[in-house]
């Protein structure tokens, strides 16, 4: 039970900052903070973004976020400067539920380590 107490607590700590610094208050829901992790990761934080583009990033986010667990692996950064990653292992077959706690697990632990939070 610790653990499940430390995740709601890192994410909302999480989920507070980021709403702050970005949503000027506004909770920023979890495909929002997706999408910010992949504009970091992209490094082009000062650009507009087209549709297919913001799905790109939630997309580089998610692989970024799901590489420590062994599921990709960082390939190469193309001529325009986005990142590619290739799969290593199938995600699991998990609920809606499960799928966001696993995020969010991934989540806390990349602000972890970019050390956003403590």
């Amino acid at each position: 039970m610790a653990r499940d107490e430390d995740l709601k607590q890192n994410w909302q700590k999480v989920q507070q900052k980021l709403s702050d610094q970005f949503a000027e208050g506004d909770v920023l829901e979890l495909d929002a903070i997706i999408y910010l992790i992949g504009v970091q990761e992209l490094g082009q934080l000062h650009r507009r973004f087209k549709k297919d583009q913001k799905l790109d990033l939630m997309h580089i986010a998610i692989c970024r976020l799901l590489e420590p667990y062994g599921y990709y692996e960082f390939d190469y950064v193309d001529e325009e400067g986005w990142p590619h990653y290739k799969i290593i292992e199938q995600l699991p077959n998990l609920k809606a539920g499960e799928q966001a706690v696993m995020m969010k697990e991934a989540i806390v632990q990349y602000f972890l380590e970019k050390e956003y939070i403590d």
